[in-house]
């Protein structure tokens, strides 16, 4: 079950390879995920010094009286990867035209994960075509229903 989406990567990227991670959160982010605050839209994954970092990401203050002073909501996260997915990312990270999207973030037992993607960027003609081809779909599966 997602917590929250990145609801237009799929559309404005085409996801080539996905990628559980988990993130180092505080207690009042966890909070604020599990109650599905918070937005991916804009934000996107870096490599730096053998770590890799969630970057645009906004995730409010459950309570605000209650977060530290100087609290954050768009701050730099670390994710949690495993030595082999930090080489791989930073692979793609360094091919011309990819670039690493957080999709969402999710319930696994009690912890938090973000899954994110090795994406290309889609064109403005091949982002009608996925549009298109879901419309079609739909009516297919209405038709098919109806029968």
């Amino acid at each position: 079950m997602s917590l929250i989406e990145h609801k237009k990567a799929r559309l404005n990227y085409e996801i080539l390879e996905e990628i559980e991670a988990g993130l180092e959160l505080l207690g009042g982010e966890v909070k604020s995920l599990r109650n599905k605050l918070g937005k991916l839209e804009g934000s996107h994954v870096v490599i730096r010094d053998g770590e890799g970092y969630l970057v645009g990401s906004s995730i409010p203050a459950y309570q605000s009286a209650n977060m530290p002073k100087g609290y954050e909501p768009e701050r730099t996260r670390k994710l949690l990867l495993t030595k082999p997915q930090i080489a791989d990312l930073a692979a793609y990270e360094g091919q011309k035209g990819l670039t690493i999207v957080p999709l969402r973030v999710y319930n696994k037992g009690r912890h938090l994960k973000v899954a994110i993607g090795v994406a290309r960027g889609r064109k403005q003609y091949d982002k009608r075509a996925v549009l298109k081809e879901r419309d079609t779909k739909r009516d297919i599966d209405r038709s098919l229903k109806n029968q």
